[in-house]
């Protein structure tokens, strides 16, 4: 077998082997002590961002239709044969499901047994796309309706309305199944060029970690993988427009049937283009500073509390890829412009201590520990810092460094007026 790479954190004991195969492929076996259950992704840096890329080694641009990354993942499940992979998983135990973000597409399983069985699915069938004229147009029924009852869904219509409100330009405005006008134009060419360019194993990683033996898991993935045959391919070269600085709209109002008045309001990072730890950094310093301005011990959230403008479901977070950056904070509230009024206000008069970002700080790393006893979320998170060049063990050394000066330097530059758009979503008139 090919020796793999190990990566270790030595103070909590976990170890994850990793592997670049010769097709390109990147494989990680992160074994976990007490589990029966095994959980296994193999993702594709493939998301709903990425609608405008150069061919690999054809140096041809081209556009495709928004919301196609979402669309392939959902076809990515019908079998030639008319069949559903759903069943072949069900078939050996195990639990099958999908999602496509901004940045890229995940498949996974988990299962407490018939492992080989169920891994050799998940292997295989990523690699056999069977798209038509008939089945296509049938998901696009399908897909319709999700994308209307994700827009009567009042917490999606709130999130969606303030990206639009950020954003310009960058494609992280686009809701990730694109709209209804936009799937209609879907064809099985498109399916098949996105599925070349980006479902090729150099853009794609497999994941396993549980109760696993971690040779055996390997070995079955190496074998796979060389009966394909498959060599590299040139990196992608993905197309994204600058973003201008500013906000589209500064608010946006719609109303839903709610039973309380909703609001979000949104900064929009005008730093972008950071990879690696320096993207992991700027994540953690962002954390680090909503968790110490509006957490749950903050005083700003007690006053707020206090004041009846918002319950214990407000949230305040930072979201972030290679090319774009944004924070959102809010929740049910039953005076938005007030709330508005006293988020701006306390944010920019709160102190930050020396203190409370230690604190923070424990918390951060008792939450990175916690993650390799909650498989699902594991696997999400490798994934996710592995596509943008950084993995999980990296955390408590970046953690470790932040200093208080950071955070006050990153609340001066991200909470700036002309980056600050607000999303509010109004009951209707009886």
């Amino acid at each position: 077998m090919m020796k793999s790479e190990t990566l270790a954190d030595e103070t909590i004991g976990e170890r994850v082997h990793q592997l670049r195969l010769a097709s390109g492929l990147s494989v990680a076996v992160l074994p976990l002590r007490g589990f029966t259950k095994t959980y296994a992704t193999y993702a594709t840096h493939y998301g709903s961002i990425d609608n405008a890329f150069k061919i690999p080694n054809e140096h041809r641009a081209v556009a495709v239709p928004d919301g196609i990354a979402h669309f392939l993942e959902h076809k990515m499940f019908e079998k030639r044969d008319g069949g559903d992979v759903f069943d072949d998983f069900g078939r050996y135990g195990a639990s099958a499901n999908a999602y496509t973000d901004y940045t890229s597409t995940t498949f996974l399983f988990s299962t407490t047994e018939n492992l080989s069985d169920n891994l050799e699915i998940l292997l295989d069938f990523l690699q056999q796309p069977y798209f038509t004229d008939e089945n296509v147009a049938k998901e696009k029924g399908i897909i319709e309706q999700e994308i209307r009852m994700y827009l009567d869904m009042p917490g999606d219509r709130l999130h969606s309305n303030l990206m639009q409100a950020l954003y310009q330009k960058n494609p992280v405005r686009i809701d990730v199944a694109g709209s209804v006008d936009s799937i209609r134009t879907i064809t099985p060419d498109d399916l098949y060029l996105c599925h070349r360019t980006f479902y090729h194993p150099s853009n794609m990683q497999v994941f396993v970690t549980g109760g696993v033996d971690v040779d055996r898991v390997l070995d079955q993935i190496v074998n796979n993988q060389a009966n394909r045959q498959e060599t590299p391919q040139a990196p992608i070269e993905r197309i994204y427009p600058d973003e201008p600085e500013g906000v589209h709209l500064p608010r946006v109002e719609y109303e839903m049937s709610v039973a309380a008045p909703l609001l979000l309001m949104g900064y929009k990072d005008t730093t972008t283009r950071w990879s690696g730890r320096d993207l992991l950094r700027r994540e953690l310093i962002a954390n680090l500073m909503w968790n110490t301005l509006v957490g749950r011990s903050s005083e700003l959230f007690s006053r707020l509390y206090q004041m009846g403008l918002i319950n214990n479901r407000f949230q305040a977070h930072y979201s972030c890829g290679l090319t774009f950056g944004f924070s959102g904070l809010g929740g049910e509230t039953p005076d938005p412009e007030r709330l508005e009024a006293e988020l701006i206000d306390g944010l920019d008069k709160m102190p930050l201590t020396q203190r409370e970002l230690e604190r923070q700080k424990r918390r951060e790393l008792g939450e990175y520990v916690s993650l390799f006893q909650n498989l699902e979320e594991l696997a999400y998170v490798y994934n996710h810092f592995a596509f943008r060049g950084t993995n999980l063990f990296d955390i408590p050394e970046v953690l470790g460094s932040i200093r208080l000066e950071d955070v006050e330097q990153f609340r001066k530059t991200h909470l700036n007026p002309k980056e600050r758009a607000v999303s509010v979503i109004l009951p209707k008139p009886q």
